[in-house]
This record gives structure tokens, C-alpha cells and sequence, in this order.
């Protein structure tokens, strides 16, 4: 069990393309069981036994997960495909393993966590026995986190070797037998993880020593500015997710909000930001209702918008970084004149928050797909944070971040608290949520259990009230 620690940007995730043929390298060899190889494409790797769980999974949401497992493999030369004898297959591996998937189920009905498990019943599924995980637990829950971490043992005990890529440094050290640390491109330091600590971990990723909780005052706050009263709404399949919702933000706070993944923590952030309609009560900004407006008018009437997945909701990744960061604004000026865009506004805008937020990239015109999950987080946040909205709704805005772009990220929504912003802070990451908020909203089953002082909080009394419990 190998864990490749890492900045965002450092180059792991390039170095694992290479590894699975995704990439070609420039210089250098690689050698596979004292042999060496070279791979022209995935299908080369995968012939030798290796298997990658992609960051961003690579499945076809409306195919089964038998379908999804057998897609592109052709070991047999049936001119036909038998798939109940494939699901018959995949139910044995799933047993055998402990993964606990449905071969018959739909992809895009499972949760995050059990599209991974398809993912590595992909790979197992065709004979590898080195998997590389890259960022697996970046959009998991702790509980789906341990669940995979199970799995992970599992597959060490059967003789398979794992490459875990992550920048969590807990879970490296919970789970790895040896580390290798990236920096811009570089191996620092490969130790044995009994032979390391987190903080000498986070000092060789970063260069310099990393602040795990961003200490902050907690004063008092203002007026409020946001109000949730009675709110109620359906999920996607039609199911009550928000039972009746009520709380109010006030300026100059930070709102923590806790729970288990799939509460209604998104369905509360859509229903303030005017992307899902509520099915009962209502949201105020200031005095004015805001419940049915469009997601246009609540943008300008001062509400922004950090969503949880930033790759399908936060940014247009075939865009370049300077239109991502003029996504909400491209109508106004100075970005507009009639007729046309004026691009040198909009360049020298991109450069100043490229510049301010520290996001690393070639220059202002690179693809936004391009850049490392961290660097297109920080785009998301420059774009968001620079109009200085009233209410900023931060949905995960750490999630898939390494030690020093989260201590960034918590320091520039501080930095707004102090400016006299209200911000609805959702995560599931429990440490951070007591780190930075003022007080914390605890959802469960869609209901607020209870709204409690973070200064005094504990992690288990906020454990506790995550399950429904008092």
C-alpha cells in the first residue's frame, strides 16, 4: 500500500496517466515486475495488470453497472454478450470483496460511493492486480471513507498492491504502508509511514509549515441578513428532502452546516440560490423574499455560490480561466461594450485574481480542465468571492483540497466574514466545520436537530446529532 502525497498541481495524477498509458512520458522508463514497459494506451496497462480508479469517475451514468463493467473489455470471442452471465460474475467479485453492488442497478441512481465500488469491480474485473486510486475518498462521506478503506485492506490481504494518490494526510497515515511525497514535479522524500509524522508530511508537500486549524476570533455579529423559514422541497426522485427548515444568518457569520451526506444539505443550498424551487416556505435577503426568483436575480441581489461539484456546476471546463471568471458578470461592464467583448478588461480582471488567489496555471487563457481540482477551486472561489456578495452559500469548498489550499480557502472566507459577509458554510469534513464557524445548524433526515454554539461544541456532540440523536 503506496501512498503518492501531494500538492495540488504537484504532478500526481500526470504521473499516474503516464503510468496507465493515458500520457506518454518525454524521458525516463518504467518497469513493471523488474521488466520494462512501455504503453502506448490504457488497454497496454490494463493487459498487464494494472487498474486506475480515476478521480472523476469514468463510467456511462445511464448504462447498468454490469454494462458499465464489461464496456470496452474483449476477452471472449462470443459474437454475442451473455449479461446475465456477466452480473452472475460481478455478484461473486462483489462478494468476495465486500463491495455490495447491484450488478442490475442503474449508474446514475447510486450514490457517489457506490459508483466507486463499480469502478474497482471494473478493474478487478479485468485480472489487475495493481490498482491505482487516484483521490478516491475526495467525494466520499467519512462513513463511505472507512467503507473503502476496508475494501482497500481487503484487496492488500488478497495480494494485490494499492497506489492510494491523495493530500489527505490522516488517511495516509491510516492506510499506507510507504509514502512518496511530490512537489512541482519533483520526488522530496519516499519514508515508511511509521517513520513520518502528519505535520513533517504537510512540511515536505508544501515547503514550509501548514496551519491545520486557521484560528480566528469569534465576535459578535450583525443584523441578520438571511432568513430560511419553513422550507421544505423534493429531491430528484421526488422524495421529501427539506422538511421544514428554519434559521437565520446574521453579518459577519460564519453558519456551519453538519450532517451525513445526503440530509438535504444540497437541496438547501439550490433552494437559497434559486436552483431547485421549494415546495413550501420561503427565504428572505434583508426584507425582500427571494423564494421564487431566478437564479439571475438572487446573483445580483448579492447571494454567491460556492457549489459542492465544481466540475459540472462551478465552471465550464472547455472555457478558459479569464471567461470562468467573468461567468456571472460577462453582460456588465467593463467586460461588455456593445457589440463585443472587451477582452482586455477581461484579461486584466483574470490576472489580478490569478495573481490574488494564487491559482497556478500557464496563463489566463488555459483551459480550465487542465488545471489541477485544487487550482480550479481557487477559480471558482476567485470568482465568486471578487463580487463581494452580501450571502455566500460555500457548498464543500474544500472537498478534494490539500492541506495548503484548504488552509487558503478558509482563510479568504474568513477574510469575508471580517469584511461583514453572512456564509452558510456545508461540509462534511466535522473538523472544519467546528474550526471556523460561529454556531452550527445540524441537519438530519432534513430536519434542523439543533443549532449550537461552536465555541463549545464537541465533535461527538455534533456526531451524535448527525444520527438524530441528543
Amino acid at each position: 500500500m503506496h501512498a503518492l502525497l501531494g500538492e495540488n498541481g504537484a504532478g500526481k495524477s500526470t504521473l499516474m496517466n503516464v503510468l496507465y498509458g493515458l500520457y506518454r512520458p518525454d524521458s525516463g522508463r518504467i518497469f513493471l515486475r523488474d521488466r520494462p514497459v512501455t504503453f502506448h494506451s490504457p488497454r497496454d496497462a490494463i493487459r498487464a495488470g494494472i487498474g486506475m480508479i480515476h478521480q472523476h469517475f469514468m463510467l456511462v451514468p445511464p448504462l447498468s453497472v454490469g454494462e458499465n463493467i464489461v464496456l470496452g473489455y474483449d476477452p471472449l470471442t462470443r459474437p454475442w454478450l451473455n449479461l446475465r452471465h456477466v452480473e452472475r460474475e460481478v455478484h461473486s467479485l462483489s462478494a468476495a470483496y465486500g463491495l455490495d453492488v447491484d450488478p442490475r442497478a442503474i449508474v446514475w441512481q447510486l450514490p457517489v460511493g457506490q459508483q466507486q465500488r463499480v469502478e474497482i469491480l471494473k478493474a478487478l474485473y479485468r485480472k489487475a492486480d495493481l490498482l491505482i486510486l487516484d483521490e478516491p475518498t475526495s467525494v466520499l462521506t467519512p462513513a463511505e471513507t472507512e467503507a473503502l478503506f476496508a475494501i482497500i485492506r481487503r484487496l492488500r490481504a488478497d495480494s494485490n498492491t494499492v497506489i492510494f494518490i491523495s493530500h489527505k494526510l490522516d488517511e495516509v497515515m491510516a492506510i499506507s504502508d510507504t509514502v512518496t511525497v511530490l512537489r512541482g514535479g519533483h520526488v522530496v522524500e519516499t519514508v515508511a509511514r511509521s517513520d513520518t509524522t502528519p505535520a513533517a508530511l504537510a512540511r515536505a508537500m508544501v515547503g514550509r509549515d501548514v496551519t491545520f486549524r486557521v484560528a480566528h476570533e469569534r465576535e459578535g455579529q450583525g443584523e441578520p441578513i438571511l432568513r430560511v423559514e419553513g422550507l421544505a422541497a423534493l429531491n430528484d426522485r421526488g422524495l421529501p428532502a427539506l422538511r421544514g427548515l428554519s434559521f437565520v444568518l446574521r453579518r459577519g457569520e460564519i453558519l456551519g452546516v453538519a450532517g451525513v451526506d445526503g440530509n438535504g444539505q444540497s437541496e438547501l443550498a439550490e433552494c437559497i440560490c434559486g436552483l431547485r424551487p421549494p415546495t413550501a416556505g420561503r427565504v428572505l435577503l434583508g426584507t425582500r423574499d427571494i423564494t421564487r426568483l431566478s437564479p439571475r436575480a438572487i446573483i445580483e441581489a448579492g447571494v454567491g455560490f460556492i457549489p459542492a461539484d465544481r466540475q459540472r456546476t462551478g465552471l465550464v471546463l472547455d472555457f478558459d480561466i479569464a471567461e470562468n471568471l467573468i461567468l456571472k458578470r460577462h453582460g456588465q461592464a467593463p467586460f461588455c461594450r456593445p457589440g463585443a467583448m472587451n477582452l482586455p478588461a477581461v484579461e486584466r480582471h483574470a490576472a489580478d485574481l490569478v495573481e490574488r488567489f494564487d491559482v497556478r496555471a500557464p496563463s489566463v487563457r488555459s483551459r480550465v480542465r487542465t488545471l489541477s481540482g485544487g487550482n480550479q477551486q481557487k477559480v471558482v472561489l476567485a470568482r465568486e468571492v471578487s463580487g463581494n456578495p452580501a450571502v455566500l452559500v460555500a457548498m464543500q469548498p474544500t472537498r478534494g483540497l490539500d492541506v495548503g489550499a484548504t488552509e487558503y480557502v478558509q482563510r479568504s472566507l474568513l477574510a469575508q466574514r471580517e469584511r461583514g459577509a453572512a456564509i452558510l458554510y456545508v461540509s462534511t469534513e466535522l473538523e472544519e466545520v467546528l474550526g471556523l464557524s460561529d454556531r452550527i445548524a445540524v441537519l438530519a433526515q432534513g430536519r434542523i436537530v439543533d443549532i449550537v454554539d461552536a465555541a463549545t461544541a464537541t465533535r461527538h456532540q455534533v456526531g451524535m446529532l448527525m444520527t438524530g440523536g441528543r
